[in-house]
């Protein structure tokens, strides 16, 4: 049965501020977005030549991932190709075991939480150090990402100072960021969660990491294939910190995030911290292009199950999808559940397609977890059908054996009366009765529905209000 989203769901739900906070944040953010929308009037314009343009690079792919290739080459970049997560992880641990590196400094990436790189080199004994703030907290709590671009939006600030005091960044780098915020006693600003004090604290703690390791790994948002170079887009700079101090660089790239050039960068930089963050664009726009003198730049292109995706008919557009989080910030479902509900370790519309097309048999849960309101579809910026393909996955759920017994006997239950007018017609008739009906048989909590709602009285049919001239 389809139950673990909802089960997940529900322990989240216990907790009705909580819920209401991580609602609200989200939907601002869609707010900024569709505010930033409004003040452009090639708007839908962009949205479709951006559609178009990944339309074409996914459908030529093999072309473009060339010519990338043959240009990074040209720039004294070295390019590998990863079938899969192991042979990506191996990739990675031969470079590090070459330069002999104990410590990583990590850019934000959701291809190695995908591939489990941390883990796999945490286990050889390598030092890895997340260097995105939210990413770094969460590591600090052995806690997952709960959004791909705000990843610890759902910890609070108290959260965070009670992790730093256990790990004892307060302690070591408390005094010097209560100094540079101009305070001699941190006392107060720890007693408060100053978040900038917190900030400041993070920020010394990781400039030493910065100081001392051997390798910095980036993700890429994008790759441009006529010039061979990577495009990361943040808000931090972290990702020029990892790769400033360090001569070695690698930098982690699904396939799909190759574009043509320049002219397609320009429409994507326009669409994506506007879907992402509701910001203009990002703080930070960063290429890489050359290895540093005397050091090494390695890019490895992960396939990883995107080309089967490629050739799947009824979902190759999710390879469209840019990570923005967009749909994630829209869906009334994501933003009333959050991220640990899903299965997948990507939350949301993209995640439920993404999901299933890495794995059926482990994800197929989170189907559920989505009215098919569409919103998504609609803020999407590279126009993914993402409800669309929520809706297919739903119609193979009882050919994989994962239909749920209870809506599926629903389901037949409802075929058998609308295929049958004079039973409807019955059905219909004899609905008034259950406003009389006790509240233990009509608050029956079979369904999840009556959870949170009680049962609504019955008026009319919409049948007799549209004879009645009252519905149009």
């Amino acid at each position: 049965m389809s139950t673990i989203h909802a089960k997940k769901a529900e322990a989240f739900l216990e907790n009705a501020e909580k819920v209401t906070r991580h609602d609200q944040t989200f939907w601002s953010v869609r707010a900024k977005r569709d505010v930033l929308a409004y003040e452009l009037e090639e708007w839908e314009q962009l949205r479709e030549s951006a559609s178009q343009i990944k339309k074409h690079t996914v459908t030529h792919l093999a072309d473009y991932l060339e010519e990338f290739e043959r240009n990074a080459t040209k720039n004294g970049a070295i390019v590998h190709w990863a079938k899969d997560a192991d042979e990506y992880n191996k990739i990675v641990q031969e470079i590090l075991d070459k330069h002999n590196v104990k410590k990583v400094v990590k850019g934000k990436s959701m291809l190695t939480e995908e591939c489990h790189l941390n883990e796999n080199l945490i286990k050889r004994g390598i030092d890895v150090v997340e260097t995105d703030l939210g990413e770094r907290i969460l590591q600090l709590m052995e806690l997952p990402p709960s959004h791909i671009i705000m990843p610890a939006i759902h910890i609070t600030r108290e959260q965070v100072k009670e992790c730093f005091g256990e790990k004892g960044i307060l302690e070591k780098n408390g005094a010097q960021g209560a100094k540079s915020m101009g305070f001699d006693d941190k006392t107060e600003l720890e007693s408060k969660a100053d978040p900038t004090y917190l900030t400041r604290c993070a920020r010394y703690h990781l400039r030493d990491n910065f100081m001392t390791a051997e390798c910095g790994m980036t993700g890429a948002n994008f790759g441009v294939a006529s010039t061979g170079e990577i495009v990361v887009c943040t808000n931090e700079g972290n990702a020029d910190m990892s790769t400033s101090m360090p001569k070695l660089h690698i930098a982690s790239i699904g396939l799909e995030k190759v574009i043509p050039n320049y002219d397609a960068m320009g429409v994507f930089q326009r669409l994506l911290a506007r879907h992402g963050t509701g910001q203009a664009t990002t703080v930070y726009t960063s290429h890489f292009k050359k290895p540093r003198p005397d050091g090494e730049f390695h890019i490895i292109l992960v396939d990883n199950g995107r080309s089967n995706i490629l050739s799947n008919p009824d979902h190759w557009q999710s390879l469209k999808c840019m990570r923005c989080g967009a749909c994630m910030n829209t869906c009334p479902v994501y933003r009333r559940s959050m991220g640990y509900s899903y299965t997948y370790f990507i939350p949301g519309p993209i995640g439920i397609n993404l999901g299933m097309l890495h794995d059926k048999d482990n994800n197929y849960h989170n189907c559920s977890a989505c009215s098919l309101c569409c919103s998504c579809d609609n803020v999407c910026p590279v126009k993914v059908d993402l409800s669309t393909q929520i809706y297919k996955w739903r119609q193979e759920l009882d050919d994989m054996n994962h239909a749920d017994p209870l809506k599926k006997a629903m389901s037949q239950g409802m075929k058998v009366m609308f295929e049958h007018p004079g039973l409807y017609t019955t059905a219909l008739g004899m609905a008034p009765m259950a406003n009389h009906l006790p509240s233990f048989i009509t608050g029956i909590k079979l369904n999840a529905w009556c959870k949170h709602h009680t049962m609504p009285e019955f008026k009319q049919s919409f049948h007799s209000l549209w004879k009645k001239g009252k519905v149009k």
